[in-house]
């Protein structure tokens, strides 16, 4: 759940096939040997699997709050030294934490990609630091990927690729790709799950799950709901490392796009994509800074993808960066890494497009209340304050030619808000705002007059047609609502 390289604008080599091997093999992006616990951990589960998991999980905890004090100490140092001041100190915060998260592998590095997605909690600081995040690690030995495979392919499936070429295209902590050929002679992108990722995951999660219990019982703190959103989290972490969903995500964005000449995802081997093997059509991707021709129909093609997964389908690709939206020389748009999407609930579909075209209309008043009465949790009690100061917010704007006029400028500056009012804005409206900043920076790179509110406005009003009712507020404007919480009111991803 990005969160952290999400506006690299980096597509990657050979068209990465998902953010999580976006890495390189080169000497100088390799991390540390990886720490004893982990050697340990190897080594007992290959002899005796499960009998030493207790033990082990005690040194990861260990191992976890050395690093983070650490990071704690690093901070404290910088600015000890004159480091991080003013403006800066919450980057400075961000870029340490991001520091931290890396060392402490995929789970964290995941952790802060999708903390790095929240304006609405943490400040444009803190996110930019974040944004820093990397996984880049050294490939794992090509024995340990043939080892998977031959557990997850029989002898005939193994049999339909010609060749693979041990090579991998990327790396990361979860996933590597590697080049390969069909019997057929396809071109396809072969993406195999490290051998002992899954188990490094699902102990980084019992721990976390762990560490929020006990922080529910501290006292004042219960109201933040920490193992709620740390169970969340795990959830959607799960869901990402089974490769089934993936692949089942992919299928139906394919179908939700079958009519689009343009639009396109890429084409699975069925046969051959397991819980840890992906196989794919390769595609072969470039920066949008080097489409040559057709750069006006791209970039209205590309909004059209996410404004169509936006306000008429329903399902989004929660994972949304420029590096997930490829663009290939024949004038296609791609859309990969599909491991994880959010389904918008029927009835929050009217409130999401009732709440964007407020903003795009400069209806201050009118978004406010859609803020606060679909909030799943308000800690604060002035509403007409923060209606005010929405209203002021978006009337800066108003003057301005709409296509002057910047999703991140208009959405951002409404999540500054928020989070100052401790208005904790519905998830849905996190994923969605993250695929419309993607399609307005994408739209602006292949041309630089592209105006999103104006290609919104067609869906919208699908969206009003299709969707004339929506959910009741989850409580009344102008009334005050501290502590409120809605139960289950998180985005269903699959």
């Amino acid at each position: 759940m990005t969160a952290g390289q999400l506006f690299s604008g980096d597509i990657g080599i050979g068209g990465p096939y998902d953010d999580e091997a976006r890495g390189t093999n080169s000497r100088s992006s390799r991390q540390p040997p990886p720490p004893l616990y982990e050697l340990c951990a190897e080594r007992a589960e290959r002899y005796r699997p499960g009998t030493l998991r207790p033990v082990i999980l005690t040194f990861r905890a260990l191992y976890i709050a050395v690093v983070l004090s650490l990071a704690l100490a690093r901070y404290a140092l910088a600015r000890l030294t004159g480091g991080g001041r003013g403006a800066s100190r919450d980057e400075l915060r961000g870029e340490v934490a991001a520091a931290a998260f890396t060392r402490l592998g995929a789970t964290f590095v995941k952790l802060g990609q999708i903390l790095a997605t929240r304006p609405d909690l943490l400040s444009e600081g803190w996110i930019a630091g974040l944004s820093k995040l990397q996984d880049d690690v050294p490939a794992a030995p090509f024995l340990e990927v043939e080892r998977t495979l031959a557990r997850e392919w029989s002898h005939d499936a193994r049999r339909e690729l010609a060749d693979l070429d041990p090579k991998p295209l990327a790396a990361a902590s979860v996933a590597q790709v590697y080049r390969a050929t069909l019997a057929d002679g396809r071109r396809v992108a072969v993406k195999v799950q490290r051998w002992s990722a899954a188990r490094h995951i699902e102990g980084d999660l019992s721990i976390l799950e762990a560490f929020a219990r006990v922080i529910d019982w501290l006292p004042g703190m219960r109201y933040m709901s920490v193992p709620g959103a740390v169970g969340r989290f795990a959830a959607a972490l799960r869901e990402q490392i089974d490769f089934r969903i993936e692949a089942d995500n992919n299928r139906r964005l394919a179908r939700n796009f079958a009519g689009d000449e343009v639009v396109r995802v890429p084409w699975l081997v069925d046969s051959l994509c397991t819980r840890r093997v992906l196989v794919m059509e390769l595609v072969d991707g470039i920066k949008p800074t080097e489409v040559q021709s057709g750069r006006r129909e791209l970039a209205q093609a590309g909004f059209r993808c996410i404004a169509k997964m936006v306000f008429v389908d329903g399902f989004v690709h929660a994972d949304m960066h420029p590096g997930n939206m490829l663009f290939t020389r024949d004038g296609k748009v791609y859309l990969i890494d599909t491991g994880l999407c959010a389904e918008i609930p029927v009835e929050m579909r009217k409130p999401w497009s009732d709440t964007f075209l407020a903003v795009a209309l400069g209806d201050g008043r009118r978004a406010a209340e859609l803020f606060w009465g679909f909030a799943p949790v308000v800690h604060g009690d002035d509403f007409d304050g923060f209606a005010r100061e929405v209203t002021a917010h978006l009337q800066t704007l108003r003057g301005r030619p709409i296509d002057e006029i910047e999703v991140s400028q208009a959405i951002g500056g409404a999540m500054g808000i928020l989070r100052r009012h401790r208005v904790q804005v519905d998830p849905i409206f996190t994923v969605v705002n993250l695929a419309m900043l993607v399609a307005e920076g994408i739209g602006k790179q292949l041309d630089p007059g592209f105006d999103v509110y104006a290609g919104a406005m067609p869906y919208l009003a699908e969206a009003a047609l299709m969707y004339p009712t929506g959910k009741t507020p989850n409580r009344p404007c102008g009334v005050s609502a501290p502590h409120t919480t809605v139960r289950g009111a998180a985005v269903a991803t699959r």
